[in-house]
């Protein structure tokens, strides 16, 4: 929405660069991200690799591990947009899970227990973790009772990046008498939610048929690498300027089109093109307002998305 922009210079996209939709099928597939519905087994590394090895790339990353015997949503990234996962790191999660209880418990008492565990939780991550074993401070935002059969409690809960489930229901079970997770899909990552995962077996699919017969329906499963930081607060940036930050210089306010409001200093911010494409994930060194009303420095370039050249330099 206009309100939430400043606009410091009217611009009009030149003939450089190209609108993220119009990419070509190669171009997606080295800039682009997969919102996969991980099956139970193998490890996120492990399915990591099979989607590498399916659509025949040299890199692929991905953010959110999930454990071998969970499913659901885990964001790949593909190629040259491995650079953006830190700015998917620290999406929120949401999960739906069946914590089995050790003994019959009372559904109040159930109830109150869980609710205890809405707000900030301090949690000791497990010992096959790949962190610190270290109590850290997480935000369960909300836990759900959806049904209850016998022992097994449906669980819907709403949480802080790096939440350890597992260890959730182990210790709301301390509290009732011992509790285990038996089951546990991510139902969401951010924005990701399960109306846009998917499946391995279709993506294969949909890869093998554009190879065999030019088939473009693969665009269907593979979002453009600006997909990963639509949550972020963005600038888009004068054509003159792309050329420096693209070789990964930091931005100055008169390179600046326009920006969004309320960005903090040292935010983690995207810095796009006016035609969309992203540039590089940055650092704000001044606020939207300073920005606004000053000259200088606007933000230091933290890793750069765009391969040099695309755009001349002015």
């Amino acid at each position: 929405m206009k309100d939430n922009w400043i606009i410091k210079s009217e611009e009009i996209p030149g003939p450089y660069g190209k609108y993220p939709g119009a990419r070509t099928i190669e171009e997606l597939l080295n800039n682009g991200i997969i919102v996969l519905d991980k099956w139970q087994g193998p490890t996120s590394h492990d399915v990591t690799a099979t989607i590498k090895k399916m659509l025949n790339l040299n890199k692929t990353g991905h953010a959110g591990t999930l454990d071998p015997m969970v499913s659901g949503i885990l964001l790949i990234t593909l190629e040259n947009a491995c650079k953006v996962i830190p700015a998917l790191q620290k999406l929120d999660k949401e999960y739906v899970g069946i914590m089995h209880l050790h003994k019959e418990v009372d559904y109040n008492e159930l109830k109150s227990v869980i609710n205890k565990f809405v707000g900030e939780i301090e949690q000791l991550p497990p010992v096959r973790s790949a962190v610190a074993r270290k109590k850290r401070k997480r935000e369960i935002h909300s836990i759900n009772i959806l049904d209850v059969k016998g022992k097994d409690v449906l669980l819907q809960i709403k949480c802080e990046a790096g939440t350890y489930i597992r260890k959730l229901f182990d210790d709301i079970g301390k509290r009732i008498g011992g509790a285990h997770m038996s089951e546990l899909r991510r139902i969401k990552a951010g924005r990701f939610d399960e109306s846009m995962a998917v499946k391995a077996q279709d993506l294969m699919d949909a890869y093998i048929f554009w190879k065999e017969n030019s088939n473009e329906g693969i665009r269907d499963f593979v979002l453009p690498v600006e997909a990963a930081i639509e949550h972020l607060k963005k600038i888009i940036v004068k054509d003159s300027a792309v050329y420096s930050v693209s070789n990964g210089s930091p931005l100055y306010t008169n390179g600046i089109s326009k920006l969004e409001k309320n960005i903090g200093i040292n935010d983690l911010i995207a810095l796009l093109t006016l035609k969309g494409e992203l540039i590089a994930l940055a650092r704000a060194a001044m606020s939207s307002e300073e920005i606004a009303r000053r000259k200088g420095l606007a933000a230091k370039t933290d890793r750069v998305i765009m391969a040099a050249g695309i755009y001349p330099k002015k």
